[in-house]
C-alpha cells in the first residue's frame, strides 16, 4: 500500500542534504562552543556562521537572532520576556487572538493569572483578526500584540504588515509566530515590520528541537534560561551545534527554493480543493477560506463534515480510517484525556461542536505529487461515504 504523507504542517522530513552538514558536528567536530581550545573555537565559528545565515534569510542582523528549541519556546520567550520586562508599578496589557497556537494561548493565560490584562480578539469566520480590531483594542498600557502569520490549522494569513504599522504608531511591540510561513512565503522581518518573530526548523525540512526568536535590536527580553552566558545571556546552556548548523542549512535551502516550491504546492492545493468539491459527498465545509487564495498559506486545506440526520462523524475514526488507507493527515481537534475535544480554532471561527470534531487538515509538502492528491481525495470520499452509511 502506498503511503501518502500529508501532514507537513505538523512536521517535515529531514532533508538528506541537511543531515550531511550536521553529521560532522556529531562525529568529529564535537567541541563545546564555549570552550577556548581549537575544537571549541571550531564549534563557536559554526554557531556564529549559522546565526549570520539565518539572519540573512530573515532580513535581520546576526545579533538579533536567539537560537531556541523551536516555535513553542520562542513564543513563550516573546510573551513572557516582554511582559516580565514591564515595570511592575503600572498595568500591562497583551493583545492576541483566540485562534492562536497553544504556545501563545497558554502563556497568555498564565500571564493573565499573574495580573497582566489580556484581550483575546475574535478572529471571525475567516480565522484572522483585522487591523481595525487591533487598533480598537489598543490601550495606553498595551505592551505587546502577538499574532501568527498563518494559522497552523486552517492556513488563514493575517495582515501583519498593516498591523505592524499601527503598533509602531502607538509604540507597541509586535510579535509574530511565523512557524508555518518561514522558509515558504519569504518571511522578512523588515517587510513584515515585526519586533519579534518565531521560527521552527522542523517545518522546512530541518531538524527537530531547534528554532529561533528574532528580537529587534533594542527590545529588552531579559533571560529565558539563567546559568550561562550563551545567546548573549538570554538563554543559558550548551549550544546544540549540529542542530544549529542544520537549521541554518535548511532555512537557506528553503528560502532559495521557495518560489518553485510554492508554485508546486499551490497547484496541489487547488487540485485537492477541486477534488473534494467534485468527488466527496456533501455536506462538507471548508474551514480554510479556499476561495480567497491570496488570504491563505499554500500548503493547508482544512475541511469538516457536519452531521447528517443528527448523526455526527467520529473525527478520530475518520483520521484512523484514512491512515488505514495510507493517507496520513491530522484532525482539526486534539485528543485530551482520551476524549476528542473540538479544535479551539474551529470553535473560534464559529463551527458547532459536531462539525469542529469531524475535521481533516491536509498539509502539503514539496515532495507530494498530483497522483498522491488524487488518491487522497478518493480515499476521503470513500471513507466519508462509508462512515455515513
Amino acid at each position: 500500500m502506498e503511503r501518502m504523507y500529508l501532514d507537513h504542517a505538523a512536521t517535515t522530513a529531514l532533508d538528506p542534504a541537511v543531515l550531511d552538514v550536521m553529521l560532522p558536528h556529531m562525529r568529529d567536530r564535537f567541541g563545546n562552543a564555549s570552550s577556548v581550545h581549537q575544537m571549541g573555537r571550531q564549534a563557536r565559528f559554526a554557531v556564529e556562521e549559522s546565526r549570520e545565515r539565518v539572519a540573512a534569510c530573515l532580513g535581520a542582523e546576526p545579533g538579533e537572532i536567539v537560537f531556541t528549541s523551536g516555535g513553542t519556546e520562542s513564543d513563550n520567550f516573546a510573551l513572557k520576556g516582554v511582559l516580565a520586562a514591564t515595570s511592575s508599578d503600572r498595568p500591562s496589557h497583551l493583545i492576541t487572538s483566540s485562534a492562536e497556537h497553544e504556545a501563545i494561548l497558554r502563556p497568555a493565560e498564565r500571564l493573565q493569572r499573574d495580573g497582566v490584562e489580556v484581550t483575546f480578539l475574535d478572529p471571525g469566520v475567516q480565522g484572522a483578526v483585522t487591523v481595525e480590531q487591533v487598533r480598537a483594542a489598543l490601550r495606553p498600557e498595551t505592551e505587546l500584540v502577538s499574532l501568527m502569520h498563518a494559522n497552523n490549522e486552517i492556513g488563514t494569513l493575517t495582515g501583519i504588515r498593516e498591523i505592524a504599522d499601527v503598533c509602531r504608531k502607538h509604540d507597541v511591540l509586535l510579535h509574530c509566530d511565523a512557524v508555518q510561513t518561514a522558509g515558504l512565503l519569504g518571511v522578512n522581518v523588515n517587510d513584515l515590520g515585526t519586533d519579534l518573530l518565531s521560527v521552527s526548523g522542523h517545518k522546512f525540512y530541518g531538524p527537530k528541537g531547534i528554532g529561533c526568536l528574532y528580537v529587534r535590536g533594542g527590545v529588552d527580553l531579559g533571560s529565558l534560561v539563567e546559568g550561562g552566558s550563551q545567546e548573549r545571556e538570554r538563554r543559558g546552556g550548551t549550544e546544540n551545534v549540529p542542530a544549529v548548523v542544520g537549521f541554518a542549512e535548511a532555512l537557506e535551502r528553503a528560502v532559495e527554493a521557495a518560489e518553485e516550491r510554492v508554485s508546486h504546492i499551490r497547484s496541489l492545493q487547488e487540485q485537492l480543493v477541486a477534488g473534494i468539491r467534485d468527488r466527496v459527498d456533501p455536506p462538507f465545509v471548508f474551514n480554510t477560506p479556499v476561495d480567497s487564495q491570496d488570504a491563505i498559506a499554500p500548503h493547508i486545506v482544512n475541511v469538516s463534515f457536519p452531521p447528517v440526520d443528527d448523526a455526527p462523524i467520529d473525527g478520530e475514526m475518520l483520521i484512523l480510517n484514512l491512515d488505514m488507507q495510507g493517507v496520513m493527515v491530522s484532525a482539526g481537534s486534539a485528543c485530551t484525556s482520551g476524549a476528542m475535544e473540538p479544535s479551539h480554532v474551529l470553535s473560534a471561527i464559529g463551527r458547532d461542536r459536531a462539525t469542529a470534531s469531524a475535521a481533516v487538515r491536509f498539509s502539503i509538502g514539496k515532495d507530494n505529487t498530483a497522483k498522491e492528491i488524487d488518491a487522497a481525495v478518493n480515499a476521503l470520499a470513500e471513507t466519508v461515504r462509508r462512515m455515513r452509511r
